[in-house]
């Protein structure tokens, strides 16, 4: 069952989610005060709204209050977003999900409800430079200050191995959560499995296991 969102603001960060969205099937209404944007988008997203978002009448005539999750996509303006913020949560709005620029704003975004914050310019910073260090990932995501995820490509120090041989676990404290091999996916993979070369392994664990892995593979 599609689930309705609330996008507020239209820049880069904020479209990308709002069409993903759309594409998804789930139920958006996009919010941004430049009537340039709301133009722009209306060819594009089927609900689309000009809004001071830091003005709750306004987003309550909106019916904004009704919605699951609410993402504060403003990145120009840490008044805005932090204001946004609390106008969602003042509604009622049960998830509210917003945008970064910042250590100090995202402090400043949790401290006035924000139930999850994001750094979308850090962490694809984060994710550019480990993957240049790294030849054999392909896809790398910081899940916290100590823990991370990863796709590796399966060379041959890994190919031709069960998963209960290479004790990743065990030596690394490392776990693997999925294998991708070819198009089928293989979810929770049993401990008899063998890996072959080019298995991209989704990994999870503590990045000081994760580096040494890596170094290994």
């Amino acid at each position: 069952m599609p689930r309705f969102f609330v996008v507020a603001g239209l820049g880069r960060f904020g479209r990308a989610v709002a069409r993903t969205l759309v594409e998804e099937g789930q139920s958006v209404l996009a919010l941004d005060v430049d009537p340039e944007r709301v133009q722009e988008m209306s060819h594009v997203l089927p609900r689309v709204a000009r809004c001071d978002c830091t003005d709750m009448e306004s987003l309550r005539v909106l019916g904004v209050q009704g919605c699951d999750v609410a993402v504060v996509a403003i990145g120009n303006s840490m008044e805005a977003s932090i204001l946004t913020t609390l106008a969602f949560k003042e509604l009622g709005v049960r998830r509210v999900i917003a945008k970064a620029i910042s250590d100090a704003h995202g402090k400043a975004l949790t401290r006035c409800g924000a139930d999850r914050v994001v750094y979308p310019q850090r962490d694809m910073g984060v994710r550019v430079a480990h993957n240049l260090v790294s030849a054999n990932v392909t896809e790398y995501v910081q899940l916290s200050p100590s823990h991370s995820m990863i796709e590796l490509v399966a060379g041959p120090r890994l190919a031709g191995k069960s998963l209960r041989e290479l004790a990743l676990s065990q030596r690394y404290e490392v776990n693997v959560m999925a294998i991708q091999r070819g198009r089928r996916t293989l979810v929770a993979p049993r401990a008899d499995e063998v890996v072959q070369l080019g298995d991209i392994l989704v990994l999870l664990g503590p990045d000081r296991g994760i580096r040494e892995l890596e170094e290994n593979a």
